[in-house]
């Protein structure tokens, strides 16, 4: 894997890759994370013959931060389309988690025709969330002080001994960096008002019918923030996706599960899903839509 600065269309950010090829594959954050929190997927998936990428949305990591930008799902899936035209990818697999997840699946609603496969993982946009869970998101995301910032994390895994001190530190700064605070401000303003007009179930529904591309949905068993209901409500609604449940993982399970989380979207990919037979791993194939 490598690392370096990058400039997509106005927005300085920082880009991850590994691998090499046209099987071009980009993983897409959630809401107060970075590309690095994929730094666990990107060298297996590449090692399985994929070209991996992943970068910072605008106002989180190193990515630009401050008033001027536009925080929100469709403005972020105008960065995820500069991107990959950026590198010339027609296509790509497009694998997003929480507001990432959000994000690609809007982008795919946008272009299905430049998407391979769509991973949603833990996604906000399938089931509305409702005034009083998008309220709770809204304020912990500007609560960027270091108990604001533990208490954010022991919420995204279900291991509380992977919420180290130095993590806590390196999340506290990163997310308290120059202009931080009123980048999140406005993506909490955006969660707590808007983000429900923009789910893309839906939508999603009638590329799935027409065959656009396969669709995976990936939770972990005990998110708390966005709790594994909301998978199988949108596996019910979306006939032809498929979906996965790993134990022992909370909201972030390519993070706190990532070798399991590997292969299973590696195995979705090679139409090989549910062959792996493990205990804590649940799936729901697809159903045809006849």
């Amino acid at each position: 894997m490598i690392m370096y600065p990058a400039t997509i269309g106005d927005l300085p950010t920082r880009v991850l890759e590994a691998g090499e090829g046209d099987r071009t594959m980009l993983l897409v954050h959630g809401l107060g994370a970075r590309a690095d929190r994929w730094r666990s997927n990107l060298d297996p998936l590449a090692d399985a013959g994929y070209h991996v990428y992943a970068f910072d949305l605008p106002g989180h990591g190193f990515a630009a931060k401050g008033p001027g930008r536009r925080y929100s799902v469709p403005a972020f899936a105008e960065v995820v389309e500069g991107f990959l035209d950026s590198i010339g990818a027609e296509r790509a697999i497009l694998i997003g988690t929480s507001l990432g997840g959000h994000t690609v699946g809007w982008f795919s609603c946008q272009h299905p025709e430049r998407v391979t496969a769509l991973i949603m993982v833990g996604s906000t946009g399938l089931v509305p969330l409702g005034p009083e869970r998008r309220a709770q998101t809204r304020g912990r995301v500007t609560a960027t002080d270091p108990a604001g910032v533990a208490t954010k994390l022991s919420r995204v895994v279900f291991d509380q001994s992977l919420v180290t001190p130095a993590w806590i530190k390196e999340e506290s700064r990163i997310n308290s960096s120059p202009g931080a605070n009123e980048s999140f401000t406005a993506i909490g303003d955006y969660f707590g008002e808007s983000l429900d007009d923009d789910i893309v179930t839906g939508r999603l529904a009638a590329l799935l019918d027409d065959g656009a591309f396969p669709l995976l949905l990936l939770w972990g068993a005990q998110d708390i923030g966005f709790p594994v209901e909301m998978g199988h409500a949108a596996y019910e609604q979306l006939r032809g996706s498929a979906l996965v449940v790993l134990e022992h993982a909370a909201h972030a399970p390519y993070f706190e599960r990532p070798e399991a989380f590997n292969k299973v979207v590696l195995d979705f990919l090679s139409g090989h899903l549910g062959e792996w037979e493990k205990p804590d791993v649940t799936y729901r194939q697809p159903v045809s839509g006849d």
